[in-house]
């Protein structure tokens, strides 16, 4: 399956890396704004084709999925563009700046019958899959609880990606979205939203405390951080133990279950290359079976993470200018 890489920032670095390791995957070609910049990154990872503009990359006839590792406030734009050209997209997240946004590129991969998926790699992950199986078997009893944590000290720049609110900066989409993705999967949509931080000077959220509510008083405890560094660790308890996710728990390679009235169980992994491979292949595998979305990581939660971390946004005051 022939691949193109829109983008050579760092994660576009780390991600290209972990294509190359999954069976029958072609990284064919690879786009820049900078065609330097494209032909370096090409010349890095054995990419025969370069391009110096993803419009060029999506003329391409031989490229059948793109994956979009631009910065936030580009994803719906690239990401459209890409599915107007034909191509199945894998789009980083946080994948776009608003709800609508999420929604337009949804409804366009459906008409179009073209796979489309958020790159959340966290829900591909063995334990995190584990985990899930946990929690739906009933080994620690109703979840009543999720606590995940993700931040790290960032100088602040008002032009670097991070902080800039015309590249969709701050702490909540570029770190928050894996604790929000995290909650959604265990406990679903929220029904209350609360939210407390800190704005940087540009305006964008410099940190931020979420409280999730839902039905019935479950509730999940999530925090992001551009000015702290907390262990990257999460929590899920329920009524007959918790399992701890163990730092870094976006991509664990280790949790503990300690279930009421038992010794504490470690289950530990060695990942795959650095841990993407695995959303590589659910893509591989979805786009050969004619599927527009993955059941793990499925547009109605892509959109449902978008309308929690905009409510949360919304009660900071946060706003994005639009492209």
């Amino acid at each position: 399956m022939r691949w193109g890489v829109i983008a050579t920032g760092g994660i576009a670095e780390v991600v290209t890396g972990d294509m190359l390791r999954v069976p029958d995957v072609e990284v064919l070609a690879v786009s820049s704004r900078r065609i330097d910049r494209a032909r370096e990154f090409a010349e890095r990872h054995g990419i025969p084709r370069p391009y110096g503009d993803h419009h060029e990359l999506l003329a391409d006839p031989d490229v059948e999925v793109v994956y979009v590792a631009t910065p936030h406030a580009q994803h719906h734009e690239v990401a459209r563009d890409a599915l107007l050209a034909g191509k199945h997209v894998l789009c980083e997240k946080a994948f776009t700046l608003t709800v609508a946004d999420a929604e337009d590129l949804v409804a366009l991969a459906r008409d179009r019958g073209l796979f489309l998926m958020e790159a959340m790699w966290t829900r591909f992950n063995p334990l995190v899959r584990e985990l899930g199986a946990l929690v739906a078997d009933g080994t620690i009893g109703d979840v009543r609880t999720v606590h995940a944590d993700f931040g790290f000290v960032a100088d602040y720049d008002a032009r670097a990606r991070l902080w800039n609110p015309a590249m969709g900066g701050g702490s909540l989409l570029d770190l928050g979205v894996y604790p929000v993705s995290f909650a959604h999967l265990l406990l679903g949509e929220p029904s209350v939203v609360h939210a407390h931080g800190s704005l940087a000077p540009s305006g964008v959220d410099a940190e931020i405390g979420l409280l999730l509510g839902y039905p019935g008083g479950a509730h999940a405890l999530l925090s992001a951080s551009l000015v702290t560094a907390p262990a990257v660790r999460a929590t899920v308890v329920g009524t007959m133990g918790r399992v701890e996710v163990h730092d870094p728990f976006f991509r664990p390679e280790a949790i503990t279950v300690h279930r009421t009235g038992e010794e504490p169980r470690t289950r530990t992994v060695a990942l795959d290359g650095a841990g993407y491979t695995y959303q590589i292949q659910e893509v591989v595998d979805r786009v050969r079976a004619g599927d527009v979305e993955s059941p793990r990581m499925p547009h109605a939660d892509t959109v449902a993470v978008m309308r929690t971390m905009t409510r949360a946004l919304d009660a900071l005051g946060v706003t994005f200018p639009r492209p």
